[in-house]
């Protein structure tokens, strides 16, 4: 992948002129392999850091002025000032760098103005991260003009800030955490909560994680994704009025549930139950693939797939068939969708043989039901943002 510096320089060069000390930083994306919407309920997700990522060329400014160009977007040219009070703004695809930036300032972090050149090779609403790969890559951008370092856990919930109050995403904290300390063949067992992690190995030689884009793209800003937050809430203040020590679902058992079933909504009960149980499937999975029984692993995708389309309610037609055949394919331990839903991405976890038989599968039969290509991307772990030029 290294071999794309020098075309993108180039490009910086071409949008914002030669000259200065130019800086190359990699923020890849992510997929979570199992463990969705439980973030947010402070409960347990397990991710991995993919190849498929953002790059940013960017140059130190001395006038305050911050200007932002991306391939995503040709043409389009941001611009702000650290010196005056950053609101949201046009383009949209800013805010993202706007709210970085901001949260740094409110946390007492020194800035400099810059240029900076987005190179992004992650489908834009594609349920990978892209949004957190731009955070994540931006304040490690602004850290390295300043000469600063920070740590990984402060970083993520900076960025995560960022794209509550500037994207008005109300996420959770895995996809910023795992963008920033991803490891290479590793996957993360994160705890949302005290933010404590486990790193799994996944063995290249075993195992090849295969994502496709349904080529549905979903926006998480959508009142969906605050209507499945408020009815965990719900559930959480049902559950608190008999037992204080519960500040999240992640705090409530099954049994509890289930105890609980007349006095909750069917709608909210059913959020519950995702939850509740998603967060032990996750568990046992990041359990499992340590021990490498992936034939359980697989199983408990399946498992999570059917909880997010029956009991969470955030899947799609065509989410629903990619997973069911994915996970058909001979080789193919298990699929599920991956990330806020409504479209994206499913994940698939395969033995390396199995990888060109899944991926001709889907192109043949994807097209003929929903007359549209799938994209599909099979990779390893990586490691999560830095500086590599």
């Amino acid at each position: 992948m290294e071999a794309v510096v020098p075309d993108i320089r180039k490009e910086f060069a071409r949008v914002f002129g030669d000259g200065g000390r130019v800086w190359v930083i990699r923020a890849p994306g992510r997929v979570n392999l199992i463990g969705e919407h439980t973030d947010y309920n402070d409960g347990f997700v397990f991710p991995m850091a993919i190849e498929p990522e953002v790059r940013i060329v960017c140059r130190a400014r001395e006038d305050g002025l911050i200007r932002l160009a991306s391939t995503a977007f040709p043409n389009q040219i941001a611009e702000f000032s650290i010196e005056k009070k950053i609101e949201r703004g046009k383009p949209a695809w800013a805010n993202y760098t706007r709210g970085v930036a901001a949260e740094f300032l409110a946390a007492g972090i020194p800035l400099v103005g810059m240029d900076a050149m987005f190179i992004n090779t992650l489908p834009v609403g594609g349920g990978l991260s892209s949004s957190a790969a731009i955070e994540v890559g931006t304040a490690r951008a602004l850290l390295a003009l300043n000469g600063r370092d920070m740590d990984e856990r402060r970083l993520a919930l900076l960025c995560q800030r960022a794209e509550q109050n500037y994207a008005n995403v109300p996420c959770g904290i895995m996809d910023q955490s795992i963008v920033a300390s991803g490891r290479k063949d590793q996957a993360m067992l994160l705890d949302c909560r005290d933010l404590s992690r486990t790193f799994v190995t996944i063995d290249a030689n075993e195992l090849r994680v295969v994502i496709v884009n349904s080529m549905v793209r979903h926006e998480l800003s959508g009142s969906e994704y605050g209507d499945r937050r408020r009815q965990c809430e719900q559930g959480v203040a049902q559950f608190a009025k008999s037992d204080p020590k519960v500040r999240a679902l992640r705090d409530v058992t099954l049994d509890q549930l289930h105890a609980a079933k007349g006095a909750l909504l069917d709608v909210v009960f059913r959020r519950c139950r995702h939850i509740i149980t998603e967060n032990a499937r996750t568990q046992e999975a990041a359990e499992k693939l340590a021990q490498r029984h992936y034939e359980q692993v697989g199983e408990l995708m399946v498992q999570s797939h059917n909880s997010l389309r029956d009991d969470y309610e955030v899947s799609c037609a065509e989410l629903d068939f990619l997973a069911a055949e994915a996970a058909g394919v001979k080789g193919v331990y298990g699929a599920r969708m991956t990330g806020g839903g409504f479209g994206g991405c499913i994940v698939a976890l395969a033995q390396p043989r199995a990888v060109d038989r899944l991926s001709e599968h889907l192109n043949q039969v994807y097209p003929a039901k929903f007359e549209k290509k799938p994209g599909i991307y099979v990779t390893t772990a990586t490691q999560g943002a830095s500086v590599v030029a």
